[in-house]
């Protein structure tokens, strides 16, 4: 995106310049390796290719219509998929002119705003999972002359949203086929508490489990006429099972971009991390030494406010002789046993999760070569409603 540098400060409402050394950069601040994340990009663009299967990358991950963009220009992806209409308002006015809400949408006066969304020129896509929102969806749809597509979501071993039988998604996929203004595109699938069981096999359960209620309901749906366009899900822990399956045909992984220290502890099939046989660490919280007052103990400027810590403490990247151990507010521990941090020592962290660490920040730092080239607004950032 362009941005008008005429107004921003460093230190003050920006972390960096393009064109500063990598050395100049002002801290805590999210900082993105460039190389690493065109090399994931275009890694799951080509795996995606081999599987016969569209990769519509999820957007809730990194918030950023400059990586969606570039997402689409190296891998290929066909779209975006986000949680939130104020999220998917944010792609499209960036540019995204294929946009799934993968969530339902109940609220009015987000209704009548997702509705607005196609006469921007873009695809809209949402999911279902109560009759009643058909008619809500429709009646707004008309309204605005508009057409939204939706997908009946499938609860298939989350927990959270998705019809609990093939009943409920056949009657609510024939209703969507009959009303006005909306269209049936197919249907949701996506297992997000799998993606992260940390063994393999534990994971392959887990999908072969999915899988039998998911071709129940397309078979169900096969037998009244009705076709599925899309045939979604699949995330960053599972989308070979998926991609693989000659089911789906779509996956809609998002942290393979980036990385983070949960996913990283996620094992393939040969039992070796996701972080070393798969994918690479893009994402850091750039993090600088405040305090050395103990020989044992470093403070470091990466506290509470700067990452979220659901999923565990961040990690310090290529690093075994230092180990973040307790944050605050402002404040982040490191044990350093031998006494090897010096204050204004600067280290890359690599966050427990990426998804609402991303949305603590306004900006990323794309550095190549120990230089700085890229400044990116996180353009979705707080657009939670």
């Amino acid at each position: 995106m362009n941005i008008n540098v005429k107004n921003l400060e460093v230190g003050f409402n920006v972390p960096a310049l393009v064109g500063m050394n990598e050395a100049d950069i002002q801290t805590p601040c999210l900082v993105l390796d460039l190389d690493a994340l065109e090399r994931n990009i275009i890694k799951m663009g080509n795996l995606a290719r081999s599987m016969q299967v569209r990769h519509r990358i999820h957007g809730k991950m990194h918030k950023s219509v400059d990586v969606a963009l570039l997402q689409e220009r190296l891998g290929g992806s066909c779209g975006v998929a986000c949680q939130k209409v104020s999220e998917a308002e944010a792609f499209v006015r960036g540019g995204i002119k294929d946009i799934l809400v993968s969530n339902q949408v109940r609220d009015p006066v987000k209704i009548d705003r997702l509705a607005r969304l196609p006469k921007l020129g873009a695809r809209v896509i949402c999911c279902v999972d109560d009759l009643a929102n058909v008619a809500e969806l429709s009646e707004a749809a008309v309204k605005h002359q508009t057409q939204i597509e939706c997908l009946v979501e499938i609860d298939c071993g989350a927990g959270r949203c998705g019809v609990l039988t093939t009943a409920s998604a056949i009657k609510i996929a024939t209703e969507i086929d009959l009303a006005v203004g909306i269209k049936f595109a197919g249907i949701q699938a996506y297992h997000g508490a799998m993606q992260h069981l940390k063994k393999y096999d534990d994971r392959k359960t887990e999908n072969t489990s999915m899988m039998r209620i998911v071709n129940e309901v397309l078979d169900e749906l096969n037998r009244v006429g009705l076709v599925c366009d899309i045939i979604g899900g699949g995330g960053t822990g599972s989308f070979r099972f998926e991609g693989e399956s000659g089911v789906y045909n779509e996956l809609q992984c998002g942290s393979y971009a980036f990385m983070d220290a949960d996913y990283g502890r996620v094992l393939d099939k040969n039992d070796q991390r996701m972080d070393q046989s798969e994918w690479e660490n893009a994402l850091f919280i750039l993090t600088s030494v405040m305090s050395h007052v103990r020989d044992d103990k470093a403070i470091c400027d990466a506290g509470l406010k700067v990452q979220s810590v659901d999923s565990g403490l961040p990690v310090i990247f290529a690093r075994n002789d230092i180990k973040y151990v307790k944050c605050t507010d402002e404040h982040g521990e490191i044990e350093d046993p031998e006494c090897m941090l010096r204050v204004g020592d600067k280290l890359k962290l690599v966050p427990g999760h990426c998804d609402p660490t991303c949305n603590l920040h306004d900006w990323y730092v794309g550095v190549r070569n120990g230089k700085v080239e890229a400044l990116w607004p996180i353009t979705a950032r707080g657009k939670a409603f």
